[in-house]
This record gives structure tokens, sequence and C-alpha cells, in this order.
């Protein structure tokens, strides 16, 4: 298959910031094979009868989002005991405890990668249970993705001890290990949720594992500095070092709670963080210090986290709060700036994830991960500066079409493997149940 895009607007988000005003780009199977500016070439081995040719209008024709963290099936609980401050454990793990099959978590992933398509995400990174399903859905999706099967000891509904866990991460191992799109990872939970051993023993199976990446949360609130202390007499990131776990490639979600001498452990280690600022300030939870990190040298991606903390998936709706709580934090305008915001939703989540190689910028020789975005709507009027624009005036709506890995996975808004109706209507059939059982749990509770 060949298609080339033409009369667009194109972002690179090369290591020049590349940007062609009036560009064309030509996809061949699932690769970038040219790109540049004005009419594209007109010779027989550019265009020909064998090429579908799509005029742009102008739109922006940019590479697809990278989500760096969250929790798919967790968009079933959207909005489900808002202000309610000890709603996870009122709620939430209670209902995961009774409800969370591997049904619930298709029907749950369905709709989290329908919602990231049609806002622009290509590339996600996953942790939650029964993963192996998460990876299928993402697979018939066409999405690409780093599924994480999680590791936890507070009664996890697909595993009863870490043994059952680790064989877990087995099965999605091997039942991913030649799959081009999706990628096996071990997802400790966080260092109270699974503890020193087990963190060793997750470092000693990712060493002995080496295409399998690891996933966890750390550093995330005052609760588990606590945690670390008592325990351990220490504070978190040293409990994790401690066991070997900070390591090349680990990827590390939230990383609020963390003193300048950390950062430069994190950073000497080689790990790579995932920003959750939508959902950190939603909880009340603070600000990571963004900046510092990626001043020390380590990439940091956006990331939406999961539906029941950040109410979206949605990519867009990170960029804006990313940049305006780090000119919070620094006091000035200038933190923090929106170029390098869209670098972390793209490219330098690619690098997160491992990815950067493959995805994140529009390169020739990458793979073709490219999403259209409409310039034509009133709020995106006039543009300045388009990385401006992006960040501060675009939404999820002004996405039209999605290519992932050189096929259409969204066209004029419409997903295309995934049938939209049928998604969204499993999705409130279960959240039903999820309502009979909160309402069962407030009369419990009088």
């Amino acid at each position: 298959m060949r298609i080339l895009i033409h009369n667009a607007r194109i972002l690179t988000m090369n290591e020049h910031y590349d940007e062609y005003l009036r560009g064309w780009i030509l996809v061949e199977d699932n690769i970038i094979a040219a790109l540049g500016e004005g009419t594209p070439p007109s010779n027989g081995a550019t265009i020909d009868e064998t090429i579908d040719v799509i005029d742009a209008n102008g739109d922006l024709v940019m590479p697809g989002m990278i989500n760096t963290h969250g929790h798919l099936p967790m968009s079933l609980f959207r909005g489900l005991g808002e202000d309610v401050d000890d709603r996870l454990f009122r709620y939430i793990l209670p209902i995961e405890r009774e409800a969370i099959t591997s049904e619930v978590v298709r029907i749950g992933a369905r709709l989290g990668a329908v919602e990231m398509m049609l806002g622009g995400v290509t590339t996600t990174a996953d942790m939650y249970y029964f993963e192996q399903e998460i990876g299928r859905v993402l697979d018939v999706a066409g999405m690409r993705g780093v599924v994480g099967q999680t590791l936890a000891d507070f009664d996890a509904p697909d595993h009863k001890s870490f043994d059952q866990g680790f064989g877990l991460v087995d099965d999605l191992r091997d039942e991913f290990a030649n799959n081009e799109r999706i990628t096996a990872s071990i997802a400790p939970h966080a260092p109270y949720s699974t503890g020193p051993k087990i963190m060793e023993r997750v470092a000693e199976y990712a060493a002995n594992n080496s295409g399998v990446r690891v996933q966890m949360h750390l550093a995330e609130m005052k609760s588990e500095l606590q945690w670390c202390a008592e325990h351990h007499n220490c504070r978190p990131v040293e409990l994790v070092d401690r066991a070997g776990l900070l390591s090349p490639g680990v990827i590390l979600a939230h990383c609020l709670e963390v003193t300048p001498r950390e950062i430069e452990v994190l950073s000497e280690r080689g790990v790579t963080i995932a920003h959750n600022g939508r959902s950190n300030a939603k909880a009340g939870r603070g600000i990571a210090p963004v900046e510092a990190l990626r001043q020390s040298g380590i990439n940091v991606g956006l990331a939406t986290d999961g539906a029941m903390s950040g109410n979206t998936l949605d990519i867009f709706a990170q960029m804006a709060p990313a940049s305006m709580f780090a000119k919070l934090l620094g006091g000035s305008r200038k933190c923090l700036p929106t170029r390098d915001v869209v670098k972390m939703a793209t490219i330098e989540g690619a690098k997160v994830l491992g990815l950067g190689d493959k995805t994140g910028s529009l390169i020739v020789g990458k793979c073709a991960d490219i999403i259209r975005v409409s310039l034509s709507s009133a709020r995106m009027t006039p543009i300045y500066d388009i990385y401006a624009a992006l960040v501060f005036s675009a939404n999820a709506r002004d996405v039209t079409d999605v290519m992932i890995n050189g096929k259409w996975v969204v066209k004029n808004g419409e997903t295309l493997a995934l049938e939209q109706p049928k998604v969204l209507a499993d999705a409130l059939q279960t959240a039903e149940k999820f309502n009979k059982i909160v309402q069962r749990i407030d009369l419990s509770k009088h």
C-alpha cells in the first residue's frame, strides 16, 4: 500500500523541529518513505496509479500522540465517587474484587482504545489486570502499546499470589513475543503494594527477559513516603533503588515527591518518567518537578493516568495543565514552553517507552504513525505559533484521521476496527452493574 498526503502543514518533531507549511508525506506499507515541502515529485517512483492520494486541505499532519501511563479498563470508573476522599477504599477496590473479570477488562479496554484513537493517541502504556486481554484489544484496534501485567498484594482480581502474578507475566510475554506493535511489560504496582522482596524479584525477571519492560508507580503521594519511612526507614526512590529496580528503561509514573538528589539518582540510573499532571492535581497531590527532571537528562512523557483519576484519556487535555503547573511551580511564563510540551506528547513520550526509533516523529524510515488535525475552527484561528495552538487551543475533536503503522484506524472521526456504538453500549451496561454495587455499599454505611 502506498499513500500520499499532500497540501498539509507538517510538523515533523524531528531533532531540528522541521516544519513544512505546505508539505507532503509518502507512506509505503507501514513506513514513511519520503516527505518534503511544496509539490511532491511527480516521477514514477513517487506518484503513479498505485498511490492513494489525499489532499489535506491545509490541515496539520503530525506524529501520533503517546500516552505513557494509564489503566484502560478504568475508563469504566470515570466519574464514579467524585469528591469522595476515600473512594478508592470505599468503592473502587470493592468493585474490582467483585466485578472485574476478563470480559469487563475487554469492555473497558475497548472503550479506552476508542477514546484514545479518536483523540490522536497512537501508542499507549497500560498497567492493569488480565493484561493479555488489553493487549489483544489494542492489537485488534490497530494501536501500538506497552502492556503491563500489574502485580500487587491487595487481593487483585486476577491473581491471589505473586507466583500466580509472575505466571501471568510469562503468559503475556509469550503471547506478544513476535508482535510488531504490542510489547509485554511487568508492572509492580508500587513500593507499598509489593515490598522489597518482590521488587528484587521483578528486577531479576527483567534482567532475564530483556524484551519485557518494567512499569510502576513511584513517589506519588505523602502516604507512600510515610509507609517507606515507617517500614524501611527510607524514602521511596531509595527503597526501589536498593531493590535493584532503578535501571535503564524502567518507566516510572508520577514522581511528585522527589528531592534534587533523588532526581540525580533517577538520571544516573537511566529511568524514564510518565507525567500525569492532570490526575495528580485532581487528587490534590501536588505538582511534579518536570523541568528539573528533564533538565537532568531524564525523558519525561505526558500521560493521562486512568480515567478514574483524570477522567479523560485525551493527551490534548494533558498539555495545557502540564505547562501551566510548571509555570506555577517556577513562577514564570517561560517555564515548560509549548514546544517542549508537544515534544513530551510525541517523540519524548516515545523515548520514555523505548520506542523512539519507531515512532514519535515524522522521519524517513520510521513507522507511519500519523494524525491529521483540523486547523479550521474558530478556536484555532489565528495561528502565530503552532505549538502554542496545539497546547492551549486544540482539543481531541480537532483530530479527523489517524494512521498507525501505515494503516488508517480512524477516518473522518470514526474508528474503523472497533464498532463504537457497541463499545459504548457494553460500557454503559457494565456501569449499571457497578452502580448497583455502589448503592449497596452506600446503604451498608447508613
